[in-house]
């Protein structure tokens, strides 16, 4: 986990505040915001302890609860969500902002089914890691235990809370959400009914509470409860997860850039190089797990060409090198742009996508390993050697073979939901599920040993 220790620390984003240069625009946190976050991590320790040892049976009748009412509470979401996009539109929000903030009905369905996937895993709390008996006696075991309590700072995504709750509840930790200005109408709607449920079935309420009423300066007084909050999982764009890293002193959970790169090898086959470019470019452009480059071998001139040709007639804007240039169709030739050093390294969460043309795997993977963010990296191919090398060599969370990056997500995983994905090495990397909020203690049971 990374952490700092800068009390007071300012913090640069927009949901927890920057100026328009992105400099701090926050230098210190009014004392009454201060005392208002240790009240809400008091709270949450306070109700903890329940939830922790709550038996799998009671948590799953909650999330089941939850997911019963988000749907029969959907008219009321989707009239404070249009409230939180019309303000958003007024202010000049990005199309890929907005496109994270809004809610519909399938969107809200899909929120209640996540719950509901959380209800069929397995409860992590409890399981046994390992366990043996010593050779002096005792009984050894290690066991998997909630976090705590969970802080999380987000922007402008609210299945995050109803993902970051679902989350907390099943693996028995309280939870505290800021998820920013953008979508204070929206958050404030489901964080009652996600409160409501948990009182409704015996749990405090305060196992969920949001801070978004405390402002920017909220969110940097929450970054500063060390003791009070147990870890803090930043989640959204990079100025903001780096911030939170550089200036909290709760321990850290670093997720979610994704400069994510796609290679198209020398034997990839065509269909299935145009299928996966199209549809990890453009299936959903403001997520972190969209391709935000594309490197095609020198030798795949077909592969390239009908790539760059489905791309651009999906309205995909393409910055390109010289030899990705020679591939474009003529329609492309006018609107491509040259591409620059920037490109590389932009997460543009957007139709816009960087394309390189490579001499070999190994070039490729120079280059991803020069620009990743270690997020999700992919390779299409026909070559088993090639894809094993490059499985073995790229380090990065997730590492994919001839699929979509678009899987790099807790529920096409399995998980359930995600909390995020993380894009450290300690404790969890990759999509964050159910035991990925858990840590574990050790127990030794004996019968009066002594050590000598």
């Amino acid at each position: 986990m990374s952490t700092t220790a800068q009390n007071n620390a300012p913090v640069t984003d927009s949901a927890t505040g920057t100026g328009p240069s992105g400099e701090p625009a926050v230098a210190t946190v009014p004392e009454e915001i201060r005392e208002a976050i240790l009240a809400v991590a008091e709270r949450a320790r306070r109700a903890r302890p329940e939830l922790a040892t709550a038996r799998r049976a009671r948590k799953d009748e909650t999330l089941q609860g939850m997911a019963d009412a988000l749907r029969e509470n959907a008219s009321a979401i989707l009239a404070a969500n249009r409230k939180d996009v019309e303000k958003g539109r007024e202010k000049g929000t990005s199309e890929a902002m907005l496109d994270r903030l809004s809610l519909d009905g399938p969107r809200i369905e899909a929120l209640a089914a996540a719950l509901e996937e959380l209800v069929a895993l397995p409860d992590p709390v409890g399981n046994v890691v390992r366990g043996r008996d010593l050779p002096n006696g005792l009984h050894m075991t290690q066991l998997r235990v909630p976090l705590g309590v969970v802080g999380a700072i987000y922007e402008a995504r609210p299945n995050v809370t109803v993902d970051i709750a679902g989350l907390a509840l099943k693996s028995g930790n309280a939870v505290i959400l800021r998820g920013g200005s953008a979508a204070r109408e929206t958050n404030t709607v489901l964080i009652q009914i996600l409160r409501e449920q948990a009182l409704s079935h015996g749990f405090e309420s305060d196992i969920v509470q949001g801070i978004d009423e405390l402002g920017r300066d909220g969110a940097t007084a929450l970054m500063s409860e060390r003791g009070s909050v147990d870890v803090l999982v930043p989640r959204g764009g990079r100025e903001l997860i780096q911030s939170v890293v550089r200036n909290a002193n709760v321990p850290v959970i670093e997720t979610g850039e994704g400069n994510v790169h796609l290679y198209i090898d020398e034997s990839a086959p065509v269909k299935m190089a145009v299928d996966i470019a199209l549809n990890a470019k453009t299936q959903r452009v403001s997520v972190c797990n969209t391709a935000e480059t594309l490197l095609i071998h020198a030798g795949a001139a077909e592969a390239g060409r009908e790539v760059l040709r489905a791309l651009h007639r999906a309205g995909v804007l393409l910055h390109v090198d010289e030899g990705a240039r020679a591939w474009l169709p003529t329609e492309a030739e006018a609107t491509a742009t040259p591409a620059t050093e920037e490109d590389w390294g932009t997460e543009y969460l957007a139709l816009e996508l960087a394309v390189k043309t490579v001499g070999s795997l190994d070039e490729a993977m120079d280059h991803i390993r020069r620009w990743s963010t270690g997020h999700t990296e992919a390779i299409v191919t026909n070559d088993l050697a090639n894809a094993d090398r490059f499985v073995a060599e790229i380090d990065s969370a997730a590492v994919i073979v001839n699929a979509s990056t678009r899987f790099t997500d807790g529920g096409q995983l399995g998980l359930g939901a995600e909390v995020g994905i993380s894009t450290q090495k300690m404790h969890a990397r990759g999509p964050m599920g159910l035991e990925e909020l858990t840590t574990t203690k050790w127990v030794l049971r004996g019968q009066g040993q002594v050590r000598s």
